[in-house]
């Protein structure tokens, strides 16, 4: 009975301490690296030199547009939409104002920031409402927008950018949707082609998989290939700023645990402080067999913002 009674008592103090210890892990993640009052996150690894060096790598001067047109028909996840509306100057049936006869367009537009080629903020996605550092949902909502972790103050970024054809690697055209991009084929895409992942670059993944979004939308976002969680973690080791995909949500879908959805989100924006960029077209860069290039990105700065649609520029 005596060593029942202990066992017990040691089986109870051993579960209390897994169970404080789980608890005490899942505050690990905050406060960040870059100081507890930071909200930059890895874009702290920009700098002037890797300005200069990103620059080094033009040698055509050959532009590619990286963002796909944003409108009604644009991928976009669950019930995002994009209306406009055109305004007409003066309404129809009035005459032209003035002698010289102006007349003119506005336009009016709602829409999710979310929508097509798009960057995710550090405010899209949080751990049981702590979002990037640490910060509280009911802190950082207000009826205005997002009162930090907004996108109206993101820095020009302006770095090297890593183009991965993980098609090309695997042999095909495209992907499949589900499957798992793994750290040991991006580390022999990158022996193959002689290049190194490092610290303010901006990855991005190849997998031909935005060219499901024209034939069958259902399909391209029900599914899709990508990273999981220890490949996010390896990556943002690097001191990568933000990675990308040409999918809909960068990670692989279905997710590799059911209960734990948005796993690669959840690791890249709130505990590295590293940014998703979804819909990437990369085909163009893919089909030139472009490795490394000039990475341009100059946000629209929409406050109080928890995602922007964008067009990235990419020049070689």
């Amino acid at each position: 009975m005596t060593n029942t009674i202990r066992l017990g008592g040691l089986l109870l103090a051993a579960l209390l301490t897994g169970a404080a210890t789980t608890a005490a892990a899942q505050e690990t993640w905050y406060p960040s690296k870059y100081g507890a009052n930071d909200l930059r996150g890895a874009l702290n690894n920009l700098s002037p030199e890797g300005v200069k060096r990103a620059v080094s790598l033009v040698k055509t001067g050959k532009t590619y547009a990286l963002g796909v047109p944003t409108g009604p028909d644009s991928p976009a996840y669950g019930d995002r939409a994009y209306r406009i509306e055109i305004l007409q100057t003066p309404p129809a049936g009035d005459p032209p104002q003035g002698d010289n006869k102006v007349t003119a367009h506005d336009e009016k537009v709602t829409t999710s920031m979310g929508i097509g080629t798009q960057l995710d903020g550090f405010g899209h996605l949080g751990i049981d409402h702590r979002y990037y550092n640490g910060l509280k949902g009911a802190d950082l909502r207000t009826p205005k927008g997002l009162a930090k972790l907004d996108l109206s103050g993101l820095p020009p970024i302006v770095t090297r950018g890593i183009l991965l054809d993980m098609a090309k690697y695997q042999g095909k055209a495209m992907l499949e949707g589900g499957h798992v991009i793994k750290r040991a084929d991006i580390e022999a895409v990158l022996k193959a082609r002689n290049l190194t992942i490092g610290k303010g670059d901006v990855v991005i993944f190849h997998t031909g998989w935005l060219k499901t979004a024209d034939t069958d939308k259902a399909k391209f976002l029900a599914t899709e290939p990508g990273i999981g969680e220890d490949t996010a973690h390896w990556l943002a080791d690097q001191g990568v700023v933000a990675i990308g995909a040409d999918t809909v949500a960068l990670e692989h879908i279905p997710f590799a645990d059911p209960k734990r959805e948005w796993i690669v989100h959840q690791t890249l924006l709130a505990k590295r402080g590293v940014h998703i960029l979804e819909n990437i077209n990369t085909a163009e860069l893919a089909a030139d067999g472009v490795g490394e290039f000039l990475f341009v990105l100059g946000a629209p700065r929409f406050v109080g913002t928890v995602q922007v649609v964008i067009n990235p520029i990419a020049i070689r």
